[in-house]
């Protein structure tokens, strides 16, 4: 089960990333982020993991298990029967400017359950954020 949104962003790439690498500031910029604590010091990078806490969801330790300096992350948080995997991918657009996909994937045997009762609730979140990273990253006029 996957949830998909793309973004243009009229911004350098390299600054759209250092937003979307920052996670312990996401609730500054997105309402469907309560807090992100990162678990331990050092730099953001694969294996890093992270406390999550989102309206109307338990809490969930998400661990980063895929990680492209300057360009994606993935990170997973695994409960019973069920792992939420979220993407996040930085693409450069030729012009100076970047496109942004966020993806949440569902695996497991209870996947198909916990998507027919948050489905609504993951598309909304996912649009929270793509909205709210856009408007983290252009320029004011």
């Amino acid at each position: 089960m996957r949830y998909q949104i793309e973004n243009d962003i009229d911004a350098a790439p390299e600054a759209v990333w250092a937003v979307l690498a920052d996670v312990e500031r996401w609730p500054e910029w997105t309402k469907s982020m309560i807090s992100v604590r990162r678990l331990e010091d050092g730099p953001f990078g694969s294996g890093s993991k992270a406390r999550v806490r989102q309206p109307r969801l338990p809490a969930a330790t998400y661990t980063v298990t895929e990680y492209e300096p300057g360009r994606a992350f993935d990170w997973a948080a695994k409960s019973p029967g069920v792992t939420v995997t979220g993407g996040h991918y930085v693409d450069p657009r030729g012009d100076g400017r970047a496109t942004v996909r966020l993806t949440v994937d569902l695996t497991g045997f209870l996947a198909p359950l916990v998507g027919l009762f948050t489905a609504k609730l993951v598309r909304h979140y996912i649009g929270l954020e793509a909205e709210g990273l856009k408007r983290r990253c252009e320029p004011t006029p």
